[in-house]
């Protein structure tokens, strides 16, 4: 028998079960948190500690801990602040270390997608109320300001070398994606109208300008002058970070943080927007025969990567339920129930508490680990969950 996925009791019970997953087995004494794990909370390369499952994890133990009033989990995220902030940080550059071995930067790689993480962290740390977290924003912030942020297209470069020198010709929409959601955020955390002015400007230009000539579609890949680059990574569909093809869990992403930036911003455009983004996932991505959202759809509307992501289906299903509170509308919820019942099956089976990282198209286990440094954390399973019955308790 399934469980009823519309109900706050099992989003709450289901994101405990998850958190706890993290609370019994992902705490490094040493500093930070494991974060190779194996179903049976294993660790698999305990040293080896990446800044964007550093930060995920801080802010899941943060939000967790604020919803449930629990003081443990509050200090497992502070235990992660601390980590971040001492470890992951390098004074000397005025940087985020990317990749750490212990205490051993082995990638100071800089990256917007990063520090839109450390914002997001932050973000919690001030509405738990961490001395100086404030502050913390501010700097991440006005970091990004400086070595990212380029006025004249509103929009955020993607990556500079360690010593900030050299800033890559490469431009992409998930930074930015990343960096709209850090700013809604730190908005909601400070009430500081500079983000969300920010969050709007980069929604704008992402899903209005950026996507004019791909019919209203997110496209990943962009050259220096943000013009459209069709072939970036053609080659290398399942490039973890910068993938080729139209993401259908992209499109839902954003329909989800549109729905989240019209809670603040009245803009006529947000929700239409959203819909259409979520409507093309739905229609053209989802797998009739199997069940879930395929990973990549070429341009032609050909599915170019048929593997199943647990974090399209999790952020799909936030985006479903963020709809159809907001407009009301029955067939999100369809698509919610949908999107649950596979997800239940195939993902998140009675073996282990995490879901699975990815499957094959038929339902096959890619990874057999559950947690993997920078590719999976739980943060976008525990994530929707948590933006779910936002919606649904308001």
């Amino acid at each position: 028998m399934l469980p009823v996925f519309r109900s706050s009791q099992f989003l709450q019970e289901h994101l405990l079960s998850l958190s706890d997953f993290y609370r019994q087995y992902a705490i490094d004494p040493e500093g930070g948190y494991f974060q190779s794990l194996l179903p049976s909370g294993e660790v698999q390369q305990g040293s080896v500690k990446q800044l964007v499952s550093s930060t995920r994890l801080a802010y899941i133990f943060a939000q967790v801990g604020l919803r449930e009033n629990n003081k443990h989990y509050l200090a497992l995220a502070e235990h992660g602040f601390s980590y971040v902030e001492q470890v992951h940080f390098d004074p000397q550059r005025q940087a985020y270390n990317w990749l750490l071995d212990g205490h051993q930067a082995i990638d100071k790689g800089n990256l917007c997608y990063g520090l839109a993480f450390v914002m997001l962290m932050y973000s919690a740390a001030i509405k738990v109320g961490r001395q100086g977290a404030k502050q913390q924003l501010q700097h991440c912030f006005e970091l990004m300001e400086q070595r990212f942020w380029q006025p004249e297209w509103g929009l955020y470069a993607d990556e500079a070398s360690p010593d900030w020198s050299e800033l890559s010709p490469y431009r992409g929409q998930n930074a930015n994606m990343h960096a709209c959601e850090a700013m809604i955020a730190a908005y909601e955390a400070t009430q500081d109208s500079v983000y969300l002015h920010r969050a709007i400007t980069i929604a704008q230009n992402i899903c209005l300008r950026q996507s004019y000539a791909t019919d209203g579609l997110i496209w990943e890949h962009y050259q220096q002058d943000w013009q459209l680059d069709w072939d970036f990574n053609k080659d290398d569909p399942k490039n973890l970070y910068r993938p080729w093809g139209f993401q259908p869990g992209h499109q839902t992403e954003w329909a989800k943080l549109l729905v989240m930036l019209s809670r603040h911003h009245a803009a006529a455009w947000l929700l239409p927007c959203a819909e259409k983004l979520f409507r093309y996932a739905m229609e053209k991505a989802w797998d009739y025969q199997y069940g879930g959202l395929y990973y990549g759809m070429a341009p032609d509307g050909s599915v170019c990567d048929d593997e199943k992501y647990f974090w399209v289906q999790a952020e799909s299903f936030a985006a479903a339920a963020l709809l159809a509170t907001a407009t009301g509308k029955q067939e999100y919820w369809s698509a919610y129930d949908s999107l649950w019942k596979y997800s239940w099956q195939h993902f998140c089976d009675s073996t282990h508490q995490p879901w699975w990282r990815v499957l094959s198209r038929e339902g096959k286990v890619q990874d057999p680990l559950v947690a993997r440094p920078g590719a999976k954390i739980d943060y976008h399973t525990i994530g929707a969950c948590l933006e779910v019955l936002r919606a649904l308790e308001v």
